[in-house]
């Protein structure tokens, strides 16, 4: 008969030979995976073609941990900013199409084929949309000591000091800068354009009164508002936000003007469909959140979630949109 000693002894090692085998098991289902192409397999990249702390950046980091959550895997938000978000794209243009690397932008991606004369990719070729994560329209926010309080106050205040007045934008070329291109030729005045290379910067040169006035993201804007770091004169969207009801739209003092902005994800040309539609429907489901989605909408922004065949058509109209309005503009490609 064996003693308990033996007895325990053989338990450990039938114990251990069992998890061997099951640590067997796993690595080959690791390995079929990989070699599959399943997705997701690895660590999700969102490419930021901003800085960090942007209102493009806090969208992406306001989705990703529900994301991660969904595909158990890591989503990790890899900020590449410079050169009007054309840095990022590349990276994502040309990595593995195989869903792993993501790009989450603006619609600035929409203007920069009007821009720029030429690009290292092809915005339509090199690139698959997934979805409209949410869209804004832009807030017309003034430093305090600015003597407006009003878009017609500011509109004449612009007037009467042709090219004084300094905004900042996020690049030559960016949404907010063709924004305020658009909105001065419709409003009659010219301001000096002072470009960066995302918005936080921008946002804090306005604080310190280097930049007389900006168009932003409600997101960017707001909490400075609400403790008086800046003025918030009115917003670009065609209808005031249910957020801010006492806040005019632009267009009640310069009639005919309208611009917003968008954040997006797209994926390298070539990701397999069925994992675009499956980030699709994961973002979809991220902004379905409750706590997601009212801070988004406290926020000022609409929420978005379409297909990536409805995004699609949507992407086309907008750079079909935005060349248009740089070719009216005067702007020569870059």
């Amino acid at each position: 008969m064996n003693s308990p000693n033996r007895c325990r002894h053989a338990a450990l090692r039938d114990h251990f030979a069992a998890l061997t085998v099951l640590a067997c098991a796993w690595a080959a289902a690791d390995a079929v995976q990989a070699q599959s192409g399943a997705f997701p397999a690895k660590t999700i990249r969102i490419v930021m073609p901003y800085p960090a702390g942007g209102p493009t950046d806090t969208t992406a980091r306001t989705i990703a941990p529900r994301l991660a959550e969904a595909f158990g895997q890591q989503v990790v938000i890899d900020n590449r900013p410079g050169a009007s978000t054309i840095i990022g794209t590349e990276i994502v243009a040309r990595s593995p199409a195989d869903g792993h690397t993501l790009l989450m932008v603006t619609s600035t991606i929409s203007m920069n084929p009007s821009v720029f004369a030429k690009l290292p990719y092809d915005t339509q070729r090199d690139l698959v949309p997934v979805t409209q994560v949410i869209s804004t329209p832009f807030a017309l926010l003034v430093h305090p000591s600015l003597p407006a309080r009003t878009t017609a106050e500011f509109v004449r205040l612009a007037r009467a000091r042709p090219g004084q007045l300094n905004h900042p934008s996020s690049g030559i070329g960016s949404a907010n800068h063709l924004a305020i291109v658009l909105f001065s030729r419709v409003a009659g005045f010219t301001a000096n354009h002072v470009p960066y290379k995302g918005t936080a910067q921008g946002i804090a040169d306005l604080v310190s009164g280097e930049m007389q006035f900006s168009f932003n993201n409600p997101m960017a804007g707001l909490p400075l508002v609400r403790v008086n770091k800046l003025r918030l004169l009115g917003t670009t969207g065609r209808a005031r936000l249910a957020i801010l009801p006492d806040v005019p739209v632009l267009s009640e003092a310069v009639p005919g003007y309208e611009a917003g902005n968008w954040h997006a994800m797209f994926a390298p040309a070539g990701t397999p469909r069925e994992t675009v539609v499956r980030l699709q429907s994961e973002v979809a489901k991220a902004l379905a959140v409750p706590e997601i989605r009212k801070r988004f909408l406290d926020l000022g922004a609409e929420l978005g979630g379409n297909t990536p065949d409805e995004f699609a058509s949507f992407f086309r109209s907008e750079i079909e949109k935005w060349a248009k309005t740089v070719k009216a503009a005067g702007i020569k490609p870059e």
